[in-house]
């Protein structure tokens, strides 16, 4: 995935066709190479990977959008395919440490330190902890779960802690 316009304001048609082109139709296009077979085997498991930018207002309008478009994608693929024993689910991770935030650590090498505090655990993801949850919804543990949108996500969509501090006036 990817996102190029931060705010409306900085996005335009071409830039929300290519991020909705991405995010959202990609993976339409590579489930379908494997769908007809999934259905004729009776069985499989699509774990497809969003963000918490679908689930909440984040930045990111178009990227947010096709996020959003996934986690109803996924929940239409639990729906249709599983009569034909065929499990979907989507991972959501809020920030991860990956390659794709170097330029924002070279802009500011505490970007990470500055974002946990919007992180009920304190911290953000590693590659790793997507990956372990990926594995479990792919795994035979989880198999009566699908339709299901997992933030991986350090607390980020269980509620906002520092609003939540402000309004109640009572830290903690």
């Amino acid at each position: 995935g990817g996102a190029l316009g931060t705010t409306l304001a900085h996005t335009d048609a071409a830039s929300w066709r290519r991020d909705v082109d991405l995010n959202l139709n990609g993976t339409y296009n590579t489930i379908e190479t494997v769908r007809a077979a999934m259905i004729e085997r009776q069985r499989g498991v699509l774990v497809l990977i969003g963000s918490v930018n679908g689930l909440s207002a984040l930045g990111h309008p178009a990227y947010s959008a096709a996020k959003a478009g996934l986690v109803s994608y996924t929940k239409a693929l639990a729906m249709e395919l599983g009569p034909h024993g065929i499990r979907a689910n989507i991972v959501c991770p809020g920030t991860v440490k990956t390659p794709a935030w170097r330029a924002r650590v070279e802009q500011n090498p505490k970007i990470f330190e500055q974002l946990s505090k919007w992180y009920p655990l304190g911290d953000v993801a590693e590659p790793e902890d997507i990956a372990d949850a990926v594995h479990f919804l792919a795994s035979p543990q989880a198999r009566v779960i699908t339709g299901v949108a997992l933030p991986v996500d350090a607390g980020l969509m269980a509620g906002n802690r520092l609003m939540a501090n402000e309004l109640t006036l009572d830290p903690f």
